[in-house]
């Protein structure tokens, strides 16, 4: 047989490389490659001789599928998120900046399943047994029987889960400081990463055990080591928000058993994580409504509407470059924005600093907030409030025309049980719900928009070019 080839692999990136060399050509760090043996548990090398393989049995796309079994936790918002609670046998990935709640949030899902006659297994990397003991008082889960253990190495990880009872959640806090025998690499590195999440997966599809993997993120909000993991898993979990705000956000982005672009949403207090069952109450409540340059957006977030507010400022500036700002939003989209108001409608903001802020520390990712965003900007620099009791919404083209979104009648029926009487939407707007008291504004494109909002062209110092 022929001497497998050893291959040299970036520990950053994951690049797979050919021949040592001082700096990845994947990533363009120094310093990162390592030689790894083809046969060590990573993966088959050139040399090794395949088996021959067996005939699967075909069957069609009809058919009846039993839904997969779950294991719900009763926190509403995390089975939200996950699409009703936990599939036996899958893995999920929670990733999230440090300090922002990721093993409270798991404690407490935890200590409520454990209440349920669960038998649930919490293995931490990170803290020793006495410091996840204090967290546990903190959040009223000592009483509980979670099973708890201290542990990196993933051989005695494994070993130490499948001694007695097949265990119903298996928690694993974190990826990152897992290591393995059959690795040579430091913990922490893609070597180690990839070969502890292949381990794990295993034994949930093997068991049948639902498993929760936390991994850690970088500085550019991704979870830190190969994307690869990001695959292999069966569902991807990000727990955001700004510690400058107690609220944090349970997004999922990627889910085989369920929806995605769901959200759980809680309050972060003393005692641990609260749910919040209405996030819109939330992020309104605080909410001026007659300060100039405030509109009310209404969004969705996978199958939930959320109200928010968008606040926008426009003030003269005496810089030649004008300063730009974003807080909650894409700064590119905008750009983008700023300019069809220029180009359509004559809207001269060269000489005006712009600010913008989503509140309660909010991040908006759909289009459909072009319109609040413009609604919002023109109000601040024609310094006229918008009505208090309207929602607006629509995604603005570069022609200037307002294009319809979806899900308009959830959107509608929230702001209406938040007692918004009137709302600015796409004309084009389909599925429209029938009957109410809500007074709606179609809006054919942003022209028609600035002149509903400024009325006037001397509100928006419009004088100064037709002179």
């Amino acid at each position: 047989m022929a001497k497998p080839k050893t291959q040299f692999v970036c520990q950053n990136c994951g690049t797979v490389h050919n021949r040592w060399a001082g700096k990845c050509e994947g990533c363009g760090e120094w310093n990162t490659i390592v030689e790894e043996d083809p046969m060590g548990g990573i993966g088959s090398g050139p040399g090794k001789v395949p088996k021959k393989g067996r005939a699967v049995t075909l069957t069609t796309l009809s058919g009846e599928t039993e839904e997969a079994p779950r294991v719900q936790t009763g926190i509403s918002e995390l089975d939200r998120a996950t699409g009703g609670g936990f599939v036996r046998g899958s893995v999920v990935l929670v990733g999230g900046d440090p300090g922002i709640g990721k093993s409270t949030l798991l404690m407490q899902a935890a200590a409520a399943l454990s209440r349920r006659k669960q038998r649930i297994i919490y293995v931490s990397g990170e803290e020793a047994v006495a410091q996840v003991r204090l967290r546990a008082q903190r959040l009223g889960a000592a009483d509980t029987d979670v099973l708890l253990a201290a542990e990196t190495n993933v051989e005695d990880i494994l070993a130490t889960i499948s001694e007695g009872k097949r265990p119903d959640l298996v928690i694993i806090d974190s990826i990152q400081t897992l290591w393995s025998d059959t690795a040579d690499s430091a913990p922490g590195t893609v070597t180690q990463v990839r070969t502890g999440v292949q381990a794990m997966i295993r034994f949930a599809k093997q068991t049948g055990a639902a498993m929760v993997l936390v991994g850690h993120v970088t500085k550019e909000g991704q979870i830190a080591g190969p994307r690869v993991v990001e695959h292999m898993v069966d569902a991807v979990l990000y727990f955001e928000g700004d510690r400058g705000h107690h609220y944090r956000v349970l997004r999922t982005v990627k889910n085989r058993f369920g929806p995605t672009d769901e959200i759980g949403v809680f309050e972060m207090s003393d005692r641990g994580l609260r749910e919040v069952t209405n996030p819109s109450e939330l992020f309104l409540g605080e909410r001026n409504a007659k300060s100039p340059g405030a509109a009310v957006f209404a969004g969705m977030e996978g199958t939930r509407p959320v109200l928010v507010e968008v606040q926008a400022l426009v003030a003269p500036t005496s810089l030649g470059t004008p300063r730009r700002a974003v807080v909650g939003w894409d700064s590119s989209r905008l750009a983008m924005i700023l300019a069809v108001l220029e180009a359509h409608c004559g809207v001269r903001l060269g000489q005006h600093d712009v600010y913008l802020n989503v509140a309660g520390g909010y991040r908006i990712s759909e289009p459909a907030a072009d319109m609040a965003i413009a609604s919002a900007l023109v109000s601040s620099l024609a310094d006229t409030p918008l009505p208090p009791d309207c929602v607006f919404f629509g995604e603005i083209s570069l022609s200037g025309a307002v294009r319809p979104v979806s899900q308009t009648a959830q959107r509608l029926k929230e702001a209406e049980k938040l007692g918004f009487a009137g709302a600015m939407l796409p004309a084009t707007s389909a599925e429209l719900p029938k009957g109410g008291n809500a007074r709606w504004t179609k809006i054919e494109d942003l022209p028609d928009l600035v002149s509903r909002i400024a009325g006037s062209a001397k509100k928006l110092g419009k004088q100064d070019d037709e002179d």
